[in-house]
């Protein structure tokens, strides 16, 4: 080729120009329907996918783990005489947390075990009484009898003096009757009116003694009626106020509520406790759920009962905890915070809201693997079942 003449190189280059360019825009159709292929091919993967797997599960890792936690306060005002727990113990229901001064408390039990013993003897004293005053009324009943033949005799006594003053004064005008004679007869006429005066106040005072007699009776059968020494109502409050005394007693004892790890404790030994104190919590680690929230948009398809796989940070996706959805929050996160959104103005922008879905976890996967409430997990839900 070094020895052809210039003429004959242009001639060469003329053929092979429309070969080239045919084999570059070949080399270009090959590219396109290659780039074509591929766009296509990771189109219908991608709808592959989510035909076949993404629509079938809503997923997130915006949830936490949570659990109904027990706050452990006093319901009396005592100093604190010890405390047997510290935080991250593990206790159970009825184990002993704390103890108060029970000083106060035993006097209290004391006084009203007194209480009831008064208010026992008194009510037994009603019921003896009884009997005693019925007798007091048959006293003054024959005192009242008394009373009236006594009035009687005064009036006999009267009538008869009467009729000797009148028989004397009817001869005094002849002589037949000294002045000191008709003197007595009018002495002893007055007398005997003076004593029907005092017998007919005797009888009336024997009446209202008798009146005053059944009076008692009837005030004392009133605190006795239709009940026994037991049912009595002044005995059943003295045995309240004991039995207040004695759970005000068994409450200086503070038990741990539910099974779980101690939390937040902020009792000292020697502090002077308030009834409704917080003294400390009590976290129900194997009763742990989770919160999961979801957009409201991934919501859709996410139903009650649909089985979930979970993995948490704590443990690594080594570890998988199984559940099922329990329902959903009754509002966003965001109509639940303290300082609620205020959409209403000309400045709106629509965010996306997350809607808290509680889901409940396997309890032998908890006891297994136990979760701590505020840790964070990765939720996926398999909404096609």
């Amino acid at each position: 080729m070094a020895d052809r003449d210039p003429g004959e190189l242009h001639a060469v280059e003329q053929i092979e120009s429309p070969v080239a360019e045919s084999n570059t825009k070949a080399k270009r159709k090959k590219l396109f329907a290659a780039f074509a292929g591929g766009v296509a091919l990771i189109g219908a993967g991608y709808y592959g996918m989510d035909a076949l797997v993404w629509s079938k599960h809503a997923t997130t890792d915006n949830a936490y783990v949570g659990a109904d936690v027990a706050q452990v306060t006093s319901q009396l005002a005592a100093p604190v005489a010890a405390v047997l727990v510290e935080d991250t113990h593990q206790v159970h229901r009825g184990d002993i947390l704390v103890r108060l001064d029970d000083t106060d408390a035993r006097i209290a039990v004391a006084n009203a075990e007194a209480n009831l013993a008064t208010a026992i003897r008194r009510v037994q004293g009603l019921h003896a009484t009884d009997s005693g005053l019925d007798a007091q009324i048959a006293a003054r009943a024959a005192d009242q009898g008394k009373a009236a033949a006594a009035v009687v005799a005064a009036q006999a006594d009267v009538a008869k003096a009467s009729l000797d003053l009148q028989r004397r004064q009817a001869v005094a005008s002849t002589g037949a009757v000294s002045q000191d004679e008709l003197t007595a007869v009018r002495t002893a006429y007055s007398n005997a009116a003076a004593a029907l005066r005092a017998a007919q106040a005797a009888q009336a005072q024997a009446a209202a003694a008798r009146n005053a007699a059944v009076g008692d009776r009837n005030a004392n059968r009133a605190l006795i009626a239709n009940v026994t020494v037991d049912n009595n109502p002044e005995v059943l409050a003295a045995r309240a106020a004991l039995v207040q005394a004695r759970v005000d007693l068994e409450r200086t004892v503070i038990r741990a509520p539910i099974d779980g790890v101690v939390s937040r404790r902020q009792v000292q030994v020697g502090q002077r406790v308030q009834p409704g104190a917080m003294l400390m919590a009590v976290v129900p680690v194997q009763a742990a759920y989770v919160d999961a929230n979801f957009k409201e948009v991934e919501l859709k398809k996410v139903k009650p009962g649909q089985p979930v796989e979970l993995t948490s940070d704590l443990y690594g996706e080594d570890v998988v905890f199984h559940g099922r959805v329990a329902g959903f929050s009754g509002g966003t996160g965001a109509a639940f915070a303290l300082v609620p959104a205020q959409n209403a103005t000309g400045n709106w922008i629509k965010v996306v809201q997350r809607l808290p879905t509680r889901i409940a976890l396997d309890q032998r996967e908890l006891a297994a693997h136990p979760l701590r409430v505020g840790l964070s997990m990765n939720v996926d839900i398999n909404v096609s079942r």
